[in-house]
């Protein structure tokens, strides 16, 4: 007579240990996440509703901030300028491609010519900020200068209305070409020399070498300059504040800084009605996100 063996029981946790186990670790973090991040986001979105000064009782009054948004010239002024940043901001990819295709070379001191090209990222927003105002200076600025030795008349570009966004966001773009360089430079580093060599064999070169050999790899790198641009262009603030504080007149605000200017200025304590604004930017930065997220998805779901 034969006895059978009953099969071993594992505890459910042994069962599931495999699925549990990164969601554990993952829990302190979008605890976290949860608590400063998306609770924010909803109180901020329920502050638009109201009439608030940050201090005393708050008022509801429904969507009449953004009823009021809909009419402000100043908050028009602010979205085109963003637009403007958008746009004009996206420039630093193909700059930044290349001048990475310049310095990818091996000839002496070339380690040199990057480090004086990423310099412009490692600096302060602030000090570059201060910098390009006293470029632009209309007196004895080097910009004044320029124009001088080209025989052109000196520009006020500061003090510009139709001027001074692009004054701003070339100072900007500073920076920002520095970082898509070194994305780009990465991305070189990482091209497949065989591939290289077979198109060479082919009779490929030049831009056919790099439309159809060299930026197909180059992906990636592409994807997340233009992911950080854009993302850079919508949250602008801190040139536009040290450079004119908005002005002249208001013509150079951005959302991010006219939400300051209405919520927390002398000017304002509206906010209610500053919070409206940065809901307004949430949500074109959110579709903006969603779509990033959804590129994301499909890159892994292609890798898978």
């Amino acid at each position: 007579m034969t006895s059978r063996t009953s099969p071993p029981r594992f505890s459910w946790w042994t069962r599931h240990q495999r699925q549990l186990a990164p969601w554990l670790f993952l829990t302190p973090a979008l605890l976290m996440f949860g608590i400063y991040v998306i609770a924010p986001i909803f109180e901020s979105i329920a502050i638009s509703f109201y009439d608030w000064d940050g201090l005393g009782e708050a008022t509801y009054i429904g969507v009449a901030n953004y009823v009021e948004l809909y009419s402000d010239p100043d908050f028009r002024t602010a979205l085109k300028n963003n637009l403007i940043w958008l746009v004009l901001f996206l420039l630093s990819v193909p700059i930044g491609l290349g001048l990475a295709l310049l310095l990818n070379q091996t000839v002496a001191g070339i380690r040199f010519v990057k480090s004086m090209f990423f310099f412009p990222f490692v600096i302060s927003q602030v000090v570059i900020g201060l910098v390009f105002t006293w470029f632009y200076n209309p007196t004895n600025g080097l910009f004044t200068q320029i124009l001088a030795a080209l025989g052109m008349p000196g520009v006020a570009v500061l003090s510009d209305e139709h001027l001074v966004t692009y004054g701003i966001i070339a100072a900007g773009l500073y920076p920002q070409i520095a970082y898509c360089m070194i994305l780009y430079l990465t991305g070189l580093n990482n091209v497949r020399p065989d591939l290289i060599e077979a198109a060479r064999l082919e009779g490929a070169k030049g831009w056919s070498m790099l439309w159809h050999v060299v930026l197909p790899q180059l992906r990636p790198a592409t994807f997340i300059a233009v992911v950080v641009t854009i993302i850079g262009s919508l949250r602008s603030f801190d040139m536009v504040s040290i450079m004119t504080s908005g002005g002249p007149y208001g013509s150079s605000r951005v959302l991010a800084y006219y939400m300051y200017e209405q919520a927390l200025s002398e000017y304002g304590y509206r906010m209610g009605y500053g919070t409206a604004i940065a809901t307004v930017l949430f949500s074109i930065m959110l579709v903006y996100i969603t779509f990033v997220l959804w590129r994301i998805y499909q890159q892994e779901k292609e890798l898978a």
